[in-house]
Order: structure tokens, then sequence, then C-alpha cells
């Protein structure tokens, strides 16, 4: 695609500012922009006026999907994508591997007399049936019951994939669940949690009876993809990058990212040739990608779209790193999504933008001009800041992994605390609420810039906090602790369950203390005397400062905020009676359910450290120690040929003495690595405290031994490729 073309289509996508995305039939470019996905103006195209417009009602969640108008539907989307090169389709789902699954089906039914037609029913649009034993189920399944469904979700638009060679699959998105109806998937629960936010909010909405046409409130998301590109042929030849995904070992380059060159730097052209390759195919299938750039750490960068309803935004952020794989690969990249594949630099998360919007278009969150007067806003404001302070533990929870363990509390992520930033203006004005009054609004102003050739520009009201973990930005909370090789659909599940419990919580109170046919003053004088109580209960978790800082770690355990610090210590809140209660009540997820997916993070921590551990030993026994001997024996051979010239050489002597210690310590390390890998436990929750506290140090001093010996084996001896140069 010429870059005018491109440039072209990406004006043509208009998003207002905390607003939900729009694309409206005149400005979008149809001929790129979604032409791989079936929604829109394909459906309006091939579908009857009727059947598009009870599709449309149930796209838009205001009624049931109806079964009769199945047929019709499937039928039109198989023409679709035959003439698109489609043989197959999939049920495309996301099981509880954190990733995606799919089973190939040919357009073809056999007629009975030896033949066959091209044939795709409304039955096999809306239901599949894979095989669920070999998923994770947490208990949920026994191996031998074999049985899943898999159920069309019409609300999210079906897409082809496309491979190199032009052959395509239609993907339809769909729920998994069991023979007994219980979720086995991310998809479900996510989009429960959906509708109880809709539900409470709405409440809420209705209370303060501004707007009669609203009937649904919409969570809307925009995640942020960091990552790093790696040249193909030296990622194959690490082990560690492979199998696991970041290195197990490897010293720092000379330069990381201390001078800050990298980030927001010029774009490499071998870089932006993959970006734009990324960037169409994604804009094919109707991810709405606006924003590339260099990220902080050398060979780091970052994508990201503009908002979407939040279960289309979750799917596409699953599609975007399948794209981002595939197109890497195409540019003899290797992609990784990792949270930490570089040791001693920044890792990757995924920031995850996250707002409340009504089915009107109107943002729920955004402040607008007097906020202090704005009560509904502040109602909503303040229901997240009770969810985050009654559920920081379950934030805390929801984007613990193996891998994020690496990244959080580090230069580049926030710290484990679970804490909100909300800035100057908003935090003057809570002042305010707690003082029993409110009457003014802070202005932000305009900047001037010193020099009559530059414009004066208006300044937000606030400044941005990249240490907080969950930071209040204009219109929208930002999730920053969310890993890089995470689906979003369990942690904004947590976050939607807990903030519609404070929803409800709120349009109780409400109405409760405003009374039946409440004024306008009473119902403002109720509104306040529930924000002021709110406000002075549960503000300490609101915290603007630095979140690096080591006072900030005795300030919050003052504060009597957790601090969980590694996915081990935070998992077990799952299982507690507050998460278990909490997720049944929104009938987000059952009891068993719950209890499973926690069985199921523990084996997926557990079975991750002994992968890494036994990938590391495997390369400390046949790469790295085989390179220590040979350069201990290139030595050894030095020294004896100086010796025999009956010259003496303390300077080689000490290099001998230095490597074969070197060598010493990779082995009394690996030792104790090998032993405590071997061990066993009855339960997945011994196991996990076994890794976290036993495997998981012998593997970070076996690491620094094998780090030691890399800096004085000779280059031409050393088997790995190095981070010097796999990132510069």
């Amino acid at each position: 695609m010429h870059e005018e073309n491109r440039r072209n289509m990406i004006d043509s996508i208009f998003i207002e500012e905390g607003s939900d995305m729009s694309l409206n039939n005149e400005n979008r470019a149809s001929d790129i922009f979604g032409r791989l996905t079936f929604t829109g103006d394909v459906m309006l195209k091939r579908l009857p006026p009727e059947v598009f417009m009870n599709l449309e009602r149930t796209v838009s969640a205001d009624q049931a999907l109806d079964p009769m108008i199945a047929n019709t539907v499937a039928s039109a989307m198989r023409e679709w994508a035959v003439e698109h090169g489609c043989t197959h389709y999939c049920h495309w789902f996301q099981p509880l591997t954190g990733t995606t699954a799919e089973k190939h089906d040919a357009f073809l039914s056999p007629t009975g007399d030896g033949n066959a037609i091209e044939k795709f029913s409304g039955a096999a649009l809306i239901e599949g049936e894979p095989d669920a034993s070999s998923f994770p189920s947490g208990g949920i399944r026994d191996t031998y019951e074999a049985r899943g469904y898999t159920a069309w979700d019409a609300t999210s638009p079906a897409f082809i994939l496309q491979s190199p060679d032009g052959i395509g699959t239609l993907c339809i998105p769909t729920a998994f669940v069991s023979w007994t109806g219980e979720a086995l998937d991310k998809k479900t629960p996510f989009m429960r949690s959906l509708e109880a936010v809709s539900k409470h909010a709405l409440r809420i909405v209705k209370f303060f009876g501004d707007d009669d046409e609203v009937t649904q409130v919409l969570p809307t998301l925009g995640c942020e993809q960091e990552y790093f590109l790696v040249d193909s042929d030296l990622a194959e030849q690490r082990l560690d990058l492979a199998i696991c995904g970041r290195t197990l070992q490897g010293t720092p380059a000379p330069k990381g990212h201390q001078l800050d060159d990298h980030y927001f730097g010029s774009i490499p052209n071998r870089v932006l040739s993959f970006m734009s390759d990324a960037e169409n195919r994604l804009f094919e299938l109707g991810v709405p990608v606006k924003t590339r750039h260099n990220e902080v750490a050398p060979g780091q960068y970052e994508l990201a779209p503009t908002f979407e309803n939040a279960n289309v935004a979750a799917d596409h952020q699953m599609l975007t790193m399948h794209i981002l794989h595939e197109v890497a690969s195409q540019h003899g990249f290797s992609c990784f999504l990792h949270e930490k594949p570089f040791a001693g630099i920044n890792g990757s998360g995924k920031h995850n933008n996250w707002s409340i919007s009504t089915n009107t278009g109107f943002n729920l969150l955004d402040p607008r001009n007097e906020t202090h007067s704005n009560l509904q806003f502040l109602v909503f404001l303040c229901s997240v800041i009770r969810a985050t302070d009654l559920h920081a533990d379950l934030l805390r929870a929801s984007i613990g992994t193996a891998g994020n363990d690496h990244r959080l509390g580090a230069n580049e992520a926030p710290p484990a605390i679970m804490s909100i930033y909300l800035g100057e203006m908003l935090t003057d004005i809570l002042d305010q609420l707690e003082s029993g009054k409110t009457s003014s609004t802070k202005k932000a102003g305009t900047l001037d810039l010193g020099a009559q050739q530059l414009p004066k520009i208006p300044r937000h009201s606030s400044d941005r906090n990249r240490t907080s973990p969950f930071a209040f930005t204009g219109n929208k909370f930002e999730l920053r602790a969310v890993g890089g090789n995470t689906s979003v659909a369990w942690p904004n599940t947590v976050l939607n369950t807990m903030i519609a419990e404070s929803f409800d919580w709120f349009a109780n109170e409400l109405t409760k203390r405003a009374g039946k046919n409440p004024t306008k003053a009473k119902r403002n004088s109720a509104t306040l005397a529930v924000l002021r109580e709110v406000v002075k209960t549960h503000r300490r978790v609101c915290f603007d400062g630095d979140g690096y800082n080591e006072d900030w770690v005795t300030e919050a355990e003052k504060r009597g905020l957790p601090h969980l610090k590694s996915t081990a210590d935070a998992l077990p809140v799952l299982k507690s009676k507050k998460s278990l209660d909490l997720f049944r009540k929104y009938k987000v997820l059952s009891n068993r359910e719950l209890r499973a997916r926690y069985e199921i993070l523990l084996e997926q921590y557990v079975a991750i450290l002994d992968i890494e551990a036994n990938t590391l030993i495997t390369m400390i026994r046949t790469q790295i120690l085989p390179a220590g001997v040979r350069s201990q024996a290139q030595l050894a051979d030095a020294v004896a040929a100086t010796r025999a010239t009956g010259i003496d050489s303390p300077a080689t002597d000490a290099l001998l003495h230095e490597t074969i210690e070197a060598i010493e310590g990779v082995v009394q390390t690996l030792m104790t690595l090998e032993t405590r890998s071997r061990c066993t436990f009855k339960s997945h929750e011994k196991a996990m405290n076994h890794s976290h506290q036993s495997l998981v140090p012998a593997m970070e001093a076996a690491r620094e031994a094998a780090d030691a010996l890399e800096r004085i084996v000779p280059a031409d001896l050393w088997p790995l490729p190095t981070y010097a140069e796999m990132l510069l």
C-alpha cells in the first residue's frame, strides 16, 4: 500500500478523546479497514434488512440472539468467506491456557449419495463441540469427560485469517463451556462481568436521570502493547528464547537505556517496514491501531489502538499478539511479548486503559469543565476508588504471573502495591468532598513557552504518574500493571466485577438516602453525603507520589494497603471467602469456577518455572559449561607453554584461576538447581511456594554464576548470542 493511501486511511478513523471508537460508514476506508471482518458494511450488503436489524440489536446487546436468523447469517457469512479464499471455518475461542484455540472444519457436507455440497448451517455457526479433555479445567472436568461446547459471540465480529499463501480461514469468536455449562474460557466470565457493570452503572445513571435514551453502559478498552524484536537468526540460537520467551542467562550489554536515546527515537527502516505490514494486517481485521514508537529499551517497541467496546478490544488484543508474531517472522524477526525477555533493561507491559460509556456515546469518566458540580462523574470516580481500596489484593492477583514478577516494581513498571493516581485537580476536589462542600474546580490554564513563534498550549488539569499502577488519565483509568504476554480478559473480568459491586453499593445508598421521587436538592444532598463518607473511608488508596520510593512502602503499610510482592503471595486471594462471594454474587464465576481458575493459575506458575529451570539446566550443561572448559583448556595450554620457556606469567595464571573459579561457581549452583528442580509435592499450592521460595533463588544464583563466566570466556568460544548482538 502506498504511504499516501495509508495516511488517508488512518485519517479516516475518527476518535473523540474519551469516547468509544466512532467509525461511520461515510468516513470509513472500507476497502482497507475491516476488509476481513464480517461487520458493518459487509452485513448491510449481504443480509436482508430485517435480518440485519435483528442481528444489530444483538450486537449492540439490546436483545438475545434470535436463532431463527442463524441460517441466513451463516449462508451470507460463508459466501463472503469463500469469496476471500476461505475453504474452512473455525470457532475461535480462548481456553484457560491464556492463548487462543481453533479447530478447522471445511465448508462441506455429505449428501448421502457419495457427493458433498458446500454448506455452512446456522447450527454450525451458533454451536460447536470441540474436545474439552485436554484443556485446563482446574478439576471441573476429568480427563475422560471430553465434551465441551463453543457458542457464537455475535457481539464480536467474525474475521478471516489468511496464511502467507492466501489460504483463508473464517474465524468465529465464541465462548467455551463444559458439558455442565461451566466456563472453561476467559471470554465467558468477561462477558458476564460486562453485564454486571452495565446493570449497576445504569442504575446510577437513572438515579441522576439526565438521559432517558441510555439503556446500557459499556466498558471500553484501549490496550497498549509493548514488544521486543530480535533478529530470527540470533533468537533461534538461544534455547531459552525459543522455549521460554525470555533469556535465562545473559550479561547486560555495555549500553542499555542509560542515555534514554532509544525512547521515541527514529524507528529503524527494517522495523518500520515490519510495523507498516503489521498495521495493514490489523487494519484489515478491523483492529484500530493508531500509535507506534520506540520504547525505552533497545530493541523494544510499542503499538496502541483507539478505544473499543471492551469485549471486542479483548479479542482484538489476542489478534494483535498473533499478528505481531506472524508478521515478525516474515521480516526475519522474532517477536517477544514476555514481561522480561532481557534482564537489566525495561520489560514489556500492556497498559490497560479502561473507561465506561453509555450506549449514547457519553463517557461517564469525563470530568467535564466544572468537575466539582458534576456529581454523576464524582460518583463513578469514587466507585472506582472504593472498589480499588476494598479489592486491592484481588486486583494485584489478577495481574500475577511468573513473568510479571520480574517486572513489577522495576523502573519501568508500577510497584506491586495497588494504588490510584488522581492528580492535583481531582485530589483537591476529594479534599472539598471530605470537608462536606464542593465549591470550585482548579483550572489548568495554558503554557507560555516564551517564544513568540510558538503557540500557547492548553495544559491538562494534572500531570502523569508513570509509577502508579492504576492512574486516572483524563477520562479513563490506566491499569499499567498488566503483563505484556497476558490476555486482558482476566484482569478486566476482575476489574469489572469489583467495580460493579461498588456501582451496586452506590446505587443502593443513593436510592435509600434520597428516597422515592427526590427533588434535585434532595438528590444532590444525598449524593454529597455518600461521597463524603466514601472519600473519608477509602481515599487511603489514592497516592500521587513516587511509587518507586521506598518511603511509599512504609507509608502504604501505615495506611493498611496490601503489599503482595510476588504472584505466590497474591494468588491465594482468589480462594478467599471475600473473592468467592464477590464473583458468585454478581454471577461472574461460581465458587467452583473461581476455585478452578485458582488451581489452574497455580499449576501454570509451577509449570512455567519448572520449564525455565530445566531449560537453564540444559543450557548450562550442554553449552555454557563446555564453553568454560574449552576456555580453561586454552588458558592451561598457554600457561604450560609459557612456563616451558622458563618465564613466569602471573597475569596468565590469574586468568586461568579466575576461569577455574567461575566454572566451579557454575557447577555448584547447577547442582543446587538440579536438586531443587527434582522436588515433587502433592498439592499445587505447596509446589508454588517451593518454586517461589527455593527454585527461583536457585535459578537466579545459577544465572549469576553463568553470567560471570560469560564475562571472561573469549567471544569466539561463547556459544550463545549476547545481549549486545541481539539488542544493538
